[in-house]
This record gives C-alpha cells, structure tokens and sequence, in this order.
C-alpha cells in the first residue's frame, strides 16, 4: 500500500464528497453521516477539521469562499481541486484491487487464544457466534429495506460487509463443531496444559527458539 500525504480514511470520505460539489465543512459531515460513511470508514470525527486541514495543505482541496450567518461562526466553502479528484480515483484503484493486512481486535485475540482453557473459548465463542447472528439477521433486514429505495451500486459496500461477517459467524462455527468434537489438532495437549500448567514440549521447544532469536 502507497504511504500518502493524508492517510487517514476520512481524507479518502472528503475528498469523495467533494468530487460531487463544492461544501462547507459542517455540510459535508452532515452527508457522511447521512449516508453511514462513519460505520463503513470507522470515522472519528474529532479529527475531521485536521483532516480538512491537511487535505488543504497539501493541495487537495482549496477554500472557494467564506461566509458569516449572523453570529454563527464563519464558514469556509471547499472544492476538490485537480491534484485531490487524481488522489481520491488513485486511492480508490488501491484499495479495490490490492490486498492489505487488517489487524482487527478479533485477529489479536485469537493470536494468544491458547491461554484460555478450551471450554472456555467454547463459551466465547457460543456467545459471539449468537452476536454475529443476530447482527447478520439485522443487517439483512436494514440492506433489503434500503435497496426498495437506493440503487444497490452505492450500497455495495453494505452487502460487502453483511458477507464479511455471514463468512465469519461460518468460520466461527466451524472452528465451535471442532472444539466441541475433540476433532481439533493439538486440543488434548491444550487441555492439559491448563490442568498442568506444564506447555507441552513441542510448544515449549518453539518458545524457546523465539526467545533466543528475539
């Protein structure tokens, strides 16, 4: 992934906004919000008024006009300039086509799963595997409500996530059937590390190497 001048997501939010017309600030949060540009980008609004900035400073943006409403504070209208409108299709063309590592807190969790005992990541995972399905169950109600009323072009990025978390909640249930089977490799030593305390050997071995390579 190319390192850029103003990486974070709300930029590429903005810049997509503008493409369409010139906005003051307030207006363009207004239509991200509207359209849930905060749930699909992970947006956190207390930056977005750096983010303009800097998108700004770098020529992405400029200012087109200013404006005072009574005592309400001056308002600054930005447009998308030509250097912007190549950034945000450059960007675009990155994040369809080239895939990138996404370190999500699920993915951490399971990377040192192991020191939990089995029957209690059975439990944990019961209980997310119920979460996911009632999310899914959530989301396909909102998705067809939406799509008797917006094309599903511009909410592709909705079907993507609701197929994103259907493969999840399958994987999670996968890796349950296993558990609860006794099917899964390695799960006796597993277990009996958490009645012994005792890694087992090969486990043992491994740590060892880490540590001294480290």
């Amino acid at each position: 992934m190319k390192r850029r001048k103003v990486g974070n997501l709300l930029a590429l939010a903005i810049l997509s906004t503008l493409v369409e017309r010139p906005m003051h600030p307030y207006e363009m949060a207004s239509v991200l919000k509207a359209r849930g540009k905060d749930r699909d980008m992970g947006i956190k609004w207390g930056s977005f008024y750096t983010v303009v900035r800097n998108l700004g400073k770098h020529g992405f943006i400029e200012a087109v006009e200013s404006s005072r409403d009574g005592a309400r504070p001056e308002r600054t209208v930005y447009r998308i300039t030509d250097v912007g409108r190549d950034e945000l299709l450059d960007w675009l063309r990155e994040l369809l086509a080239e895939l990138a590592p996404e370190e999500t807190k699920f993915v951490a969790g399971l990377s040192v799963m192991a020191w939990l005992g089995p029957d209690e990541v059975i439990t944990l995972f019961r209980a997310r595997l119920m979460a996911l399905d009632e999310e899914i169950e959530r989301f396909r109600v909102g998705l067809a409500r939406l799509l008797e009323e917006i094309p599903r072009l511009v909410l592709l990025e909705a079907e993507y996530q609701l197929a994103m978390r259907m493969a999840e909640a399958e994987w999670v249930r996968s890796i349950l059937g296993e558990l609860t089977s006794g099917s899964m490799p390695g799960l006796t030593d597993w277990r009996t590390f958490h009645e012994t305390g005792v890694l087992p050997a090969d486990v043992a071995e491994l740590a060892e190497r880490g540590s001294t390579t480290s």
